[in-house]
């Protein structure tokens, strides 16, 4: 009779170690050329470039004030930016500083304040405007710049303006050369941009 040890003993062979796998490559980001980056730059300069022009183009055109019909919130070659399109969008206000061309000669523009919009009645009473039958308060105008001009009563026109300068001892607008017509109106005056001490909106 066999005994359990007459049984062969049956082993597995010892395994051997396990190495851990190596860990795969790093992936290093190709490295970019000075070219390279000289053409990326070289595109946003001119997408930057390409955005302004438009921007002045169809949005904003800087202009230069000429004469001081419009101090004391605009002095003689003061720049400023006008926004051409604004206008196409929304109505022009009472009180809106707009650039048009002169009735006169369209060759040349002013910049003036709007007083009065079509169908409004106006008459100037010794300096003093009267709108619709009431004294327009006009706190831009100091009383060192007023006069003591008047003015028969009218109707503005439709789709015309009357336009007046700050400085009314000086100014030469629709008192003399009338209401402006729409069609002369190109841009509203929104930010002084230099000398940097008259820096600011334009109110």
């Amino acid at each position: 009779m066999q005994t359990s040890s007459d049984h062969p003993q049956y082993f597995s062979p010892p395994s051997s170690p396990q190495t851990p796998a190596p860990p795969p490559p790093r992936r290093v980001p190709p490295a970019v050329s000075k070219a390279s980056s000289l053409g990326l730059w070289a595109r946003d300069l001119l997408i930057s470039a390409a955005a302004s022009i438009l921007i002045i183009t169809f949005l904003y055109q800087p202009v230069r004030v000429e004469g001081t019909s419009m101090l004391p919130r605009l002095e003689d070659r003061d720049r400023l930016f006008i926004n051409k399109f604004v206008y196409h969008v929304s109505s022009i206000e009472r009180g809106d500083v707009v650039v048009f061309r002169y009735p006169r000669d369209p060759e040349k523009s002013y910049i003036k304040r709007v007083i009065a919009l079509p169908g409004d009645r106006l008459r100037i009473d010794r300096g003093q405007v009267w709108l619709n039958g009431k004294p327009l308060r006009e706190d831009y105008v100091p009383s060192r710049y007023r006069d003591s001009r008047s003015m028969p009563e009218m109707i503005i026109p439709p789709d015309s303006y009357f336009m007046m300068g700050d400085h009314r001892s000086i100014s030469s607008d629709s008192r003399e050369f009338g209401p402006v017509t729409r069609d002369l109106i190109y841009g509203k005056a929104v930010f002084v941009y230099w000398p940097a001490k008259d820096a600011g909106v334009v109110h």
